[in-house]
């Protein structure tokens, strides 16, 4: 998925802290964001593996959502509202394509590793690939709480759903782009840059 939908599903979540400590509800919003992009910061570097936990980081959640509910504060609720939003996103990857440059081809069996299996998980395809129109429709409705539930919260919403349509548009012509780069500049690389480049990227013929 994009990571623009972990954000969006994350913050949608989080909004729900305006039910109950709306005082902490920005806080929260916040910090789940930052939590459903968090895992993709491992994107050159053993993507979908090195920071995505889909089972420890949902016990870390767990853990600290109770530690927020019995000793709500700031602090507690958004380092709740974090590891919820980066549990989510190593969950919903599961559900995603394949790591492939070019998902909708379906020939990965790769969709986010879980360290407590030891093992990759298999792609489950309900959404077919980041980028799908599914993709950007799951994204839509996640940001409906966060906009009816947390003031302030619109704009912010409307530019990553802004980004999300441009980039669902172009999806097919990037990976059509990169394989064209990929193909005259990978090879220029020094052996030591070359080791750095993403396996999905270089095989993307």
């Amino acid at each position: 998925m994009m990571a623009t939908t972990h954000v969006l599903v994350a913050a949608g979540v989080a909004s729900l802290t305006a039910l109950a400590a709306p005082e902490h509800a920005p806080a929260a919003v916040a910090a789940a964001g930052l939590g459903g992009l968090f895992p993709d910061l491992d994107i050159y570097a053993g993507h979908r593996r090195t920071l995505h936990f889909p089972v420890y980081a949902t016990g870390a959640a767990l853990a600290a959502l109770a530690l927020a509910v019995t000793s709500t504060s700031a602090v507690t609720v958004a380092v709740a509202a974090f590891l919820i939003g980066a549990a989510l996103h190593a969950a919903l990857d599961a559900l995603g394509g394949g790591l492939e440059l070019r998902p909708w081809e379906g020939r990965s069996e790769r969709a986010v590793y879980s360290h407590y299996h030891g093992r990759w998980l298999a792609p489950r395809r309900w959404i077919r690939y980041d980028g799908a129109p599914e993709d950007l429709l799951l994204a839509s409705v996640a940001a409906v709480p966060t906009v009816l539930l947390v003031d302030g919260a619109l704009p912010a919403v409307a530019a990553i759903l802004g980004v999300s349509t441009v980039y669902v548009a172009l999806r097919r012509r990037l990976a059509a782009l990169w394989a064209r780069l990929a193909e005259h500049l990978v090879p220029r690389l020094p052996p030591t840059l070359q080791h750095r480049v993403p396996e999905r990227f270089v095989d993307a013929d």
